[in-house]
């Protein structure tokens, strides 16, 4: 009988975190009892906690997707992302086991075909999310250097994935286009970037828990192979979702920067008031949209690990996300009048010509036996 064993991740709360534990909950055979302790329970900016917690659980893996909110102060973007990833390094450091620690492709420049070395310089001027990310990786890889810790740090690009209560990244996106509060596009021709399946980082993280002598020291962009333009997704969730908005008009940087400068001015005027207004954390990369940022995925694919879902991208899950989003959205009652908007016999066309694999998932999901009825007549 094969021993279980015992992870510890932080951040469950979270799109990545959440499919992990989802992930070993739905596979029970594979012998992991995942604990996954709210912040309540364990707060990874207090090391006397994670000292207790971690004595108290004695496990053999630890797995950190912690994050600060993009837009956090400086005080708690370095508290949670940089002196607590250090705080479970160092845990895990002290009893000898392996540490998977989540980062960000915010750690590297604008460009394409970028690599796991090509990281931008650390200096003040950088985000608080991208500065706190960028020191943890250097600290950590300094420790597997000079006291032996083993870790692996995966990069991940734009996430995208179903089961995320918050609305960010990608999903602020999808969410806006829902919304019909994107008129136009807010990027420029075929600027293309990388983006992460996270329903795949679950079984990526499994397998190379058990290989740490080709996977201990190394960093990792967890991406899929092919970059996508930004309009082009933009435009196809229109699509799917038979909406006028936005129009297939570019809008420049400039304008668009404009446009941002003038909605600070107009949230500090309200907040002067007493009213509680901000902006999209995600607005502090509008840069980004308009300059691509493409990761390498030649390390990944030229390791021991085989993608379980080779042909999964960003657009055959598209039709399944925009229906189980737009569906938790409307209920929720955030999109207004979108039950005239949402046709839902395109939705099934969508799957059924994009993603046929899920869609024979889900029938056999709902059952395909003999209709009771019938047999009891």
């Amino acid at each position: 009988m094969t021993e279980m064993k015992k992870g510890v991740l932080v951040g469950g709360s979270g799109l990545i975190g959440g499919t992990i534990v989802n992930y070993y909950k739905k596979y029970p055979d594979l012998a992991v009892d995942i604990r996954a302790p709210s912040s309540k329970k364990l707060s990874i900016r207090v090391s006397e906690d994670i000292c207790d917690y971690i004595r108290q659980v004695k496990p053999d893996f630890i797995i950190n997707a912690a994050m600060a909110n993009l837009g956090a102060d400086g005080k708690l973007s370095c508290e949670v992302n940089y002196l607590g990833a250090i705080n479970l390094a160092r845990a895990a450091l002290s009893l000898g086991i392996p540490l998977i620690h989540i980062s960000s492709s915010a750690t590297l420049p604008v460009g394409e075909n970028l690599s796991e070395d090509d990281t931008v310089p650390l200096t003040p001027g950088l985000s608080n999310y991208a500065k706190s990310k960028l020191m943890a990786e250097i600290t950590l890889k300094k420790m597997a250097q000079e006291q032996g810790l083993d870790y692996t740090c995966i990069r991940l690009a734009i996430v995208y994935g179903a089961h995320d209560h918050k609305i960010q990244g990608f999903h602020r996106m999808l969410f806006s286009i829902a919304d019909e509060s994107m008129p136009v596009l807010f990027t420029k021709k075929n600027t293309l970037h990388s983006y992460s399946n996270s329903r795949k980082l679950p079984y990526f993280i499994d397998y190379i828990l058990g290989k740490r002598n080709e996977f201990s020291g190394q960093t990792y962009h967890f991406v899929d192979p092919d970059a996508v333009d930004l309009a082009t997704l933009i435009l196809k969730v229109k699509s799917y979702l038979n909406l006028n908005k936005p129009r297939e008009i570019y809008a420049p940087f400039w304008l668009a920067n404009l446009g941002t400068k003038s909605l600070n001015v107009m949230l500090r005027v309200l907040r002067q008031v007493g009213l509680q207004a901000s902006m999209p954390p995600e607005l502090m990369f509008l840069e980004n949209f308009y300059k691509p940022q493409t990761l390498s995925a030649t390390k990944l694919q030229e390791s021991s690990f085989i993608d379980p879902f080779p042909g999964e991208t960003v657009f055959t899950r598209l039709p399944d996300l925009v229906v189980y989003y737009i569906t938790r959205w409307d209920h929720e009652n955030l999109i207004m009048g979108f039950k005239e908007c949402f046709d839902t016999e395109k939705s099934l066309e969508s799957i059924f010509c994009d993603n046929p694999i899920d869609l024979v998932e889900e029938v056999h999901k709902e059952g395909v036996g003999p209709y009771e009825q019938l047999t009891q007549s």
